[in-house]
């Protein structure tokens, strides 16, 4: 789950990271209100939305009189900011953080995440700060730092340091590296982050440093044991199918194929859509309806497929291991039922209850087809989607 800039800096703030004074604005008039609880002569309004890239489309931008501050807050305030990382519908933008401006020095990048191939929660460190980390490890490979924690004692002090020395500090703003970096560590472990990043860390002009932006990324699978964290979600910024995905249990991300996918397991549905993808097609969507699937979850799962309005054509692929197939085959009839269907259906039954789960597909009068292997029925959707003869 994705949190705004100010939501992640409130958590910075909680736990001793340093950060502007900041005031969050709904509307033209509280971002005023905010600017004068602020004080000064000039302020930055920062569009909050769940993406990168603001700066370089708008959503950032500086202002020097209330007048426009009005005229920026107006401009932003309603409406959807596209970044290289939104799409082109881009995200609504809701709320701004109104901030007091910052004097910099230097700008660096601190981040902390799970390092998978090492095993172990891993900082990321480097002076390029403000620069996407990604083109920073491509590009200028010497400039990142990579400092992997061992999980029985922590990050350790020599560790702060050789941070420390990779950005060039000394003396006080060594030390307040050091507070920081066990402080993000300490929010990452205690919220169940996936991702902690700050991107610009600031060296500000009188020594100090200050995140002048926060990323915080928490893994979903543990919000269960973070009831105030959850209520921090923000579907607006989510698609809404994807909302929708979740409060049914299901697994679903939406991607920019027209050939809809319903599978049960992570690995056999990558599998279906390497398939696809090799037969020509493009997946719509990524969709696990899970080991434990009802018939009332794929019935909500179909819908979920067929509401995408790109999707010409249906691939169910399901192998009965715990689930049964004859519940999958009740689950598509009543989706069917409810919502129609106008494009091709391919299904692909095997295991648990398949040849019970194929007689009630056959018996229900439903226009499909049924494959018994993975790869026909993949080369089967993909000719269904193109408009061919099967």
């Amino acid at each position: 789950m994705n949190l705004h800039e100010y939501q992640a800096k409130r958590l910075f703030a909680a736990h001793g990271v340093p950060v502007p004074r900041g005031e969050l604005a709904a509307s033209v008039g509280e971002a005023v209100a905010a600017a004068e609880v602020l004080g000064g002569e000039r302020w930055v309004l920062k569009a909050q939305v769940h993406a990168g890239g603001r700066g370089k489309a708008g959503g950032v931008v500086s202002v020097d009189s209330f007048g426009a501050l009005r005229d920026e807050a107006a401009r932003l305030l309603g409406s959807r900011l596209v970044t290289h990382q939104t799409g082109a519908a881009g995200l609504p933008v809701e709320r701004l953080l109104i901030e007091e401006p910052t004097p910099i020095a230097r700008e660096f990048y601190l981040g902390l995440l799970l390092d998978r191939k090492a095993e172990r929660l891993t900082y990321l460190v480097s002076d390029a700060g403000g620069m996407e980390i990604e083109t920073v490890a491509a590009e200028q490979p010497g400039r990142l730092l990579r400092l992997a924690i061992h999980p029985a004692v922590g990050p350790q002090p020599y560790q702060c340091r050789q941070a420390g020395f990779q950005l060039g500090l000394r003396g006080g703003a060594q030390r307040e590296l050091q507070r920081i970096m066990l402080a993000l560590h300490r929010l990452y472990t205690e919220s169940d982050a996936s991702l902690v990043e700050i991107n610009p860390l600031v060296l500000t002009e009188d020594g100090g440093l200050l995140a002048l932006d926060a990323k915080l990324n928490l893994d979903d699978n543990a919000l269960y044991r973070h009831e105030e964290l959850a209520t921090l979600r923000d579907p607006h910024q989510e698609d809404p199918r994807e909302a929708e995905a979740a409060a049914h249990q299901l697994n679903y991300i939406a991607l920019d194929g027209d050939i809809g996918c319903m599978v049960n397991g992570a690995g056999l549905a990558m599998a279906t859509m390497d398939l696809v993808k090799l037969h020509g097609g493009e997946p719509a969507n990524f969709l696990d309806v899970g080991g434990g699937a009802t018939a009332a979850r794929v019935a909500e799962a179909f819908k979920l497929i067929l509401s995408d309005d790109k999707v010409r054509a249906v691939l169910v692929n399901i192998f009965g291991g715990i689930v049964r197939c004859d519940l999958i085959a009740e689950g598509i009839v009543q989706a069917v039922s409810e919502v129609g269907v106008s494009v091709p259906l391919v299904v692909r039954l095997e295991g648990t209850n398949a040849e019970q789960g194929l007689a009630l597909l056959d018996a229900s009068g439903l226009e499909l087809v049924t494959e018994p292997d993975l790869d026909s029925a993949a080369r089967r959707v993909v000719r269904a989607a193109r408009g061919e003869a099967a």
